[in-house]
């Protein structure tokens, strides 16, 4: 069988995925609740919540994990054209050493970086020790972040990880946890509670998302674009 998307085509691609996003960007308004504004700052999210960096602010300071894959490629160029810093990584030792010292580099010159935590292949919901270790190394704080809107136009895919998109006019809400931070000496132990205490986050702003955003509505945050 043919792939669909192969490196002969995927420049293509990703110019078309980018036309798509733009349109779709006019009808897309995402606003932020509780960040801590803290910079450097490492933000964790789902796989399936990554196009929320769309919502966090100041985008030419912020740098995005995202995988060597050939559908990595497509996602890197989007990422690109819309003025974000891309950083490129893999599984492999080779590829996860020179990811990760680029964003070390990016966090020291105190900017901050965006890691899909348990991408790009899952499973799903499982932190992965990447986004500890570059928090343990930096001594950057950890900021987990989930999106919702209760619109029909906030859909799931059928992926893997039944990532969600806005089609259409939507008001989609960021909404940020507390911020982790990682002992450079911290035990294995330790780094253990680290990722169970960003799940529990994760899954705590996903609970109460409705609560938050109903207080979004209330502070007419999206009359005030």
């Amino acid at each position: 069988m043919v792939r669909i998307i192969n490196g002969k085509n995927v420049k293509i691609l990703a110019h078309i995925a980018y036309k798509c996003f733009r349109l779709q960007e006019i009808f897309t308004h995402i606003k932020e609740f509780n960040n801590p504004g803290i910079s450097p700052c490492i933000y964790a999210l789902w796989h399936e919540n990554q196009f929320l960096i769309h919502g966090i602010r100041d985008r030419k300071n912020l740098s995005v994990l995202i995988s060597t894959s050939i559908d990595g490629e497509i996602v890197a160029g989007v990422c690109d054209k819309w003025g974000f810093k891309v950083v490129r990584g893999s599984s492999g030792k080779k590829g996860a050493v020179e990811s990760t010292m680029q964003m070390l580099n990016w966090l020291k010159e105190g900017k901050c970086v965006t890691i899909m935590i348990d991408g790009p292949h899952g499973p799903l919901h499982k932190v992965k020790n990447g986004v500890v270790k570059l928090a343990q190394m930096s001594g950057a704080p950890i900021i987990p972040v989930h999106w919702y809107s209760p619109q029909k136009t906030f859909v799931h895919l059928p992926s893997w990880d039944k990532m969600k998109t806005p089609l259409g006019d939507c008001n989609i809400l960021n909404i940020y946890g507390k911020p982790i931070y990682v002992n450079e000496h911290a035990t294995d132990e330790e780094l253990t509670k680290v990722k169970e205490n960003i799940k529990s986050q994760l899954y705590e702003l996903e609970k109460n998302e409705k609560e938050y955003y109903n207080e979004a509505l209330k502070q007419k945050i999206w009359k005030k674009r």
